[in-house]
């Protein structure tokens, strides 16, 4: 016995586990299935869980209930549960030869209790009848009966291992109808083929999604991008004032900002979900059946262009979203020239005001020489006046030029000692 520990990844059950789920059991034609499938949104796996939990306590658990997979036996018909991040699908299975080959009664009264309480909307709902390769192929007659003459999809599929017959449309009694005919197929290869045609088809559905949304924002985009064009046309006019321009723009970009927010998960979406359809449509390895088109034809030209539309409007709506903040860039722009015109005026006219100031000042100082020097010789006539026998008048005259020098003197070297 190996004593080795194995210290495994915290995700590595959870990896496991998923190579295995998306697969149906094995079958063989004559079979009849029905797949349903329901939007959930990205928050009702949890409910579809528990759904199918209170199916699991009266079946057969074939493969037990786990997070995403779940077979569970009803005899005869046995269901498959599958849950993706968007939508679960519930398929049943019922092998055996059959007369009506599209009736949806074949599979009660477990088909009612799988509806009772099943949670989300459902995007789709396919009857599908394998018919054995020993089965005569259906008549003219019987397919106008089954399908839409002007719409059905004739192709081989599995390099002409089987036939697939279907008009895609949705029926009276609510289901979409697609018939396999075998050819040379065997052991894995109906239950792997079915389940390619089905995936094909539901991530086809959860691609068109996006689709409606993309047609009914449009006119909002286009009325935005109208908008823009007027701002920034104003921007480069100056016909408005900035702020009330700054105003329209910030509004502008908040909605768009709302728009891509809004749509931009169902974009990658629609794009994830198209290329998914577009890698097992080529892994059905179609052949063309004369006179019909085969499932590439009726693929590429449905899906095609409404994923286009979906990559036009994200494209469109960043455009947008970028000139916009072009705009409100160079609005930004012409503001913060406008202030700097203003600083440089204002810093011109305090220049101004300060050369004013500076030579006020230097007035001032010149009649401060005069008062300082005025009082000065008041002071030495008063000195000199106690001397006798000197001239008092000429003593004074003499006296002034040399006060006034003493002081502008005094005056300079302050000056030059307040500058260092």
């Amino acid at each position: 016995m190996s004593l080795a520990v194995i210290r495994s990844h915290a995700s590595r059950a959870a990896l496991s586990e998923e190579m295995h789920v998306r697969r149906l059991p094995r079958f063989a034609a004559p079979c009849r299935l029905m797949q349903i499938v329901t939007l959930l949104g990205e928050n009702g796996g949890d409910a579809a869980r528990d759904h199918i939990e209170l199916l699991a306590q009266s079946a057969q658990l074939l493969v037990p209930v786990a997070a995403k997979y779940a077979v569970l036996g009803f005899d005869p018909v046995t269901l498959v549960w599958e849950r993706h991040t968007e939508f679960a699908t519930y398929t049943l299975l019922l092998p055996g030869a059959f007369d009506a080959r599209f009736d949806p009664d074949h599979f009660e009264p477990l088909l009612a209790r799988v509806m009772n309480g099943m949670p989300g909307d459902i995007i789709r709902a396919t009857q599908i009848a394998c018919v054995a390769r020993d089965a005569a192929d259906p008549t003219p007659e019987e397919q106008a009966v089954w399908f839409d003459a002007e719409a059905t999809v004739i192709c081989d599929v599995a390099d002409g291992a089987a036939r697939m017959l279907s008009d895609f449309r949705l029926n009276p009694d609510g289901y979409g109808r697609l018939l396999v005919l075998d050819r040379d197929m065997a052991g894995d290869e109906p239950a792997q083929l079915v389940l390619r045609l089905q995936e094909l088809g539901n991530y086809r559905n959860m691609a068109l999604l996006g689709l409606p949304l993309a047609q009914r924002l449009t006119p909002v985009v286009t009325g935005l991008e109208g908008r823009l064009a007027d701002l920034t046309q104003a921007v480069s006019e100056r016909t408005t004032k900035d702020d009330q321009l700054l105003d329209e723009l910030t509004y502008l970009s908040a909605e768009l900002a709302r728009l891509v927010a809004e749509t931009r998960y169902r974009m990658s979406a629609t794009r994830a979900y198209a290329q998914i359809s577009m890698d097992r449509l080529a892994s059905l390895k179609i052949g063309g059946v004369r006179g019909h088109q085969t499932l590439f034809d009726f693929t590429e030209r449905r899906l095609l262009p409404a994923v286009r539309t979906c990559d036009s409007f994200s494209t469109r709506l960043e455009d947008i979203s970028q000139r916009a903040a072009w705009t409100s860039e160079l609005l930004r722009t012409r503001v913060d020239i406008a202030l700097a015109t203003q600083n440089r005026d204002l810093l011109s006219s305090m220049d101004r005001r300060t050369h004013l100031q500076l030579r006020l000042q230097q007035a001032v100082e010149g009649l401060s020489v005069v008062a300082i020097s005025y009082y000065l010789v008041a002071l030495v006539g008063y000195m000199l006046g106690v001397i006798p026998g000197l001239r008092h008048d000429l003593a004074m005259a003499l006296a002034v030029p040399l006060v006034v020098a003493c002081v502008t003197l005094a005056l300079l070297r302050l000056r030059r000692k307040l500058h260092e």
